[in-house]
């Protein structure tokens, strides 16, 4: 069985307060993208060594690490300790969604590997037990359950649907290549409520958003990275109503009425693209 992750935009993140367990609490307003991974799950073949339940192979783009820690494995043997019934099965991960983007596409193949397999496996999840699920692997994986315009509060788990439809607009996405340290990020954060709440702001037009809608991590980001930050004052050179940053970097992104040319962003390794909503 197939099935496309795509990522998301962050329109707005606040970080309001640090949680006694070490993680944060956000104020965000998750945005769908229609940019994919590519996600498919095969019965495991019988000659595969017997210690491995879930093998996964990745290709199109290198993912650093043991393949047994992605998120994608985690998601799996996270379902397996409650149904232990679940075969073993190989996976490939075809990835065209960036790494080290804050677009959430690890946290993506997270969300849609656990809808995959509800529903190729007949487990009988609500959307509120798979949310349940994704938030006990990353903030942003239970966004990737419902995969709609929301505001989240918490870790990225507590959601709410927000009007808003960005459809007639343009969406350019520059992602650097640039590794940004999420720890790093937040190292430099002073946690705080904003002076307007993201989900009140983006009720409002686009062309308002601008010096309103905020995102903390840019601060400390443009700080370590000049470079990141130059791409968002380019972006509203070109004519953005608005631009950002997207959850700790590294992408900018920018809103337009009409098709922008990107090809002044010709770095190496820089991916750019420019796509209808």
């Amino acid at each position: 069985m197939f099935t496309a992750p795509i990522c998301k935009i962050n329109l707005g993140l606040n970080v309001v307060e640090k949680r006694p367990d070490g993680y944060h609490n956000l104020e965000t307003v998750f945005y769908p993208v229609p940019i994919c991974d590519g996600l498919e799950v095969f019965p495991m073949d019988s000659q595969f060594p017997s210690e491995v339940d879930c093998d996964l192979k990745v290709t199109n783009l290198h993912i650093e690490g043991d393949e047994q820690k992605n998120l994608v494995v985690r998601a799996y043997h996270l379902l397996k300790q409650d149904f232990p019934t679940l075969p073993r099965i190989h996976v490939h991960l075809y990835k065209g969604i960036p790494t080290q983007a804050g677009m959430g596409g690890g946290s993506s193949d997270c969300g849609f590997m656990i809808t995959l397999l509800n529903r190729q496996f007949n487990l009988g999840l609500s959307e509120q037990q798979m949310i349940d699920y994704a938030a006990k692997l990353g903030a942003d994986c239970a966004f990737f359950i419902v995969n709609r315009p929301v505001y989240a509060e918490g870790i990225g788990e507590k959601m709410q649907n927000v009007d808003i439809d960005l459809k007639g607009w343009y969406l350019a996405i520059v992602r650097p290549a640039i590794p940004v340290s999420t720890k790093d990020a937040f190292s430099l954060i002073t946690p705080g409520h904003p002076a307007h709440n993201c989900r009140d702001i983006v009720k409002q037009p686009v062309e308002t958003w601008r010096g309103l809608l905020t995102n903390d991590f840019e601060k400390s980001v443009f700080a370590i990275h000049p470079e990141i930050g130059a791409i968002k004052d380019h972006l509203y050179e070109m004519g953005a109503a608005y631009a950002a940053m997207s959850g700790s970097g590294s992408s900018l992104f920018g809103l337009f009425r009409s098709p922008v040319d990107l090809s002044v962003f010709n770095t190496e390794g820089t991916f750019k693209t420019c796509i209808s909503l």
